[in-house]
């Protein structure tokens, strides 16, 4: 006869005890449980009060110096551009058409006088004697864009190539402007022409710039010549109406050449920068057509 079943003991966990089949305690709940909960100095769990603002600051004394001093720096930005900027970007599509018509005919122009209000010039919007940087930015790109199709009609398209012409327009114009401020020192001229409205005067002649390579594209080289030339007077007559109200202020105030040798400079200066102008117009864009 068979002997009696042998009977298997099954193993019962008790409360509080692992499983017996288990090779390793389970531990993850109780540190999912403690997960976030700030430990003491001992690393045993107890839990902390959070530092205080005062110990944080103590804490890490130059991260938060440097976040002070960004903070600071971002508000001067926020109130230059205010205050400066936001002038220069006022116009509307009504100014745009009136602006544009002045830099290629400016000879039809009779009143060069920016208008004033409260000592503070009106914004360009309101005056079309004002200077402003949206065309001129507008038109720093545009001839970038111009440049780069012109360069890929002839086959001679490159992302280098097309920087290094962007570079040497920029680096040309931030040469211009100190050159101009530099010769304003010299001469010592007393004038609220601004490195802000130099910078706009001379981006005006990237219009003409485009229309010259526009039509250099469409009518070859007896066109762009044409164009170019039309423009490069024009842009020659508005510097020089414009500027001889702020370089030459005084003499255009009492309405009649004052002889004397300041403000015999004060007239090189002006014509000296009318006439740098066409001259770039020309470096910059006679190599795009062929």
């Amino acid at each position: 006869m068979p002997g009696p079943a042998s009977k298997r003991r099954i193993p019962v966990s008790q409360p509080g005890m692992a499983d017996p089949h288990q090779l390793f305690d389970d531990t993850s709940s109780a540190q999912s449980r403690a997960y976030g909960a700030p430990q003491g100095p001992s690393g045993l769990g107890y839990l902390t009060a959070p530092a205080s603002p005062p110990a944080a600051f103590l804490s890490d004394p130059v991260s938060n110096m440097a976040m002070a001093y960004g903070s600071s720096l971002a508000a001067q930005g926020k109130e230059l551009v205010d205050k400066n900027l936001k002038y220069y970007f006022a116009v509307d599509t009504l100014y745009v058409g009136k602006k544009l018509g002045l830099l290629f005919f400016p000879y039809l122009h009779q009143d060069w006088e920016v208008q004033y209000q409260q000592d503070t010039p009106v914004a360009p919007r309101f005056d079309v004697n004002a200077p402003d940087l949206y065309i001129p930015a507008m038109a720093f790109i545009t001839y970038i864009l111009v440049a780069g199709l012109a360069l890929g009609t002839q086959d001679r398209f490159s992302p280098d190539l097309l920087g290094l012409q962007a570079s040497s327009a920029l680096a040309w114009l931030t040469l211009e402007v100190l050159a101009i401020l530099f010769s304003l020192y010299l001469v010592t001229v007393n004038t609220d022409l601004t490195t802000i409205d130099l910078v706009a005067f001379l981006g005006y002649k990237y219009v003409g710039m485009i229309g010259g390579v526009l039509m250099g594209l469409l009518c070859g080289k007896i066109g762009y010549y044409l164009v170019l030339g039309w423009c490069c007077i024009s842009i020659f007559v508005f510097m020089i109406r414009t500027l001889r109200l702020k370089i030459l202020a005084e003499a255009a105030a009492e309405g009649v050449p004052v002889r004397g040798a300041r403000n015999q400079l004060r007239m090189y200066l002006t014509m000296a920068v009318a006439a740098a102008q066409p001259l770039l117009m020309y470096w910059l864009t006679f190599h795009l057509v062929r």
